[in-house]
């Protein structure tokens, strides 16, 4: 099933170039199963090649995203925290989102605010998920946006830089890219635990001088 879709991204990307990547990007964001580490390497090769610009792909594949996440977020901003969750235990399968992936979402975002529509761009399944939670909490649509896109950026840039530095190689490391989500999602979480460590050293430093 994994190859069939990788031909069509192929194929779709081959054939309308820029188009291609927009509608495969902002799918992906609206929460499709499109895999974007098929569509951003294999577009870097593109670039490698010379048919497409690399920074063109990027800047689409951001903006793209952006779009799709949008969806995502209005209709976590319109539809009450129960109407979701009875529509992901229904059709969350269509789409690959589990129970269990949303709720880690909706707690991630919950914990540790609206960085992690930042953040969150950089990890599996949670990249795309994090819209919803995000339009349920009332997020500004401003810093959601803007979040939105700097990691989607970041993402982008990162995926297209594999196609282009590996050329016609570029799926070579489509095996290797779940160790390296892992790795990035172990990164984030240590983030987290010095962060809130950091923010707890402050506030019992204020603690301490307001005693004094």
């Amino acid at each position: 099933m994994l190859g069939l879709i990788s031909q069509i991204i192929i194929d779709l990307i081959q054939s309308t170039e820029y188009v291609g990547i927009f509608i495969l990007m902002a799918l992906e964001s609206a929460l499709i199963p499109i895999p974007s580490e098929v569509t951003m390497p294999f577009s870097g090769y593109l670039a490698e090649q010379g048919k497409l610009s690399f920074w063109i792909v990027v800047l689409v594949g951001a903006t793209a995203n952006l779009v799709g996440s949008w969806g995502a977020y209005a209709l976590g901003y319109y539809l009450e925290e129960s109407v979701i969750l009875d529509l992901v235990r229904r059709y969350g399968k269509f789409v690959l989102m589990s129970e269990k992936e949303y709720l880690r979402a909706l707690r991630w975002f919950r914990r540790y605010g609206q960085s992690v529509a930042f953040f969150s761009r950089l990890l599996p399944a949670v990249r795309t998920f994090i819209s919803l939670p995000a339009g349920l909490a009332g997020m500004n649509l401003g810093k959601f946006s803007l979040f939105t896109f700097l990691g989607s950026f970041l993402w982008s840039a990162f995926l297209t830089w594999i196609g282009f530095s590996f050329g016609a190689n570029w799926d070579i490391l489509e095996p290797y890219f779940q160790k390296f989500h892992f790795a990035i999602a172990t990164a984030f979480i240590i983030f987290i635990f010095w962060y809130l460590n950091h923010k707890l050293k402050i506030v019992q430093k204020i603690r301490k001088g307001g005693a004094r």
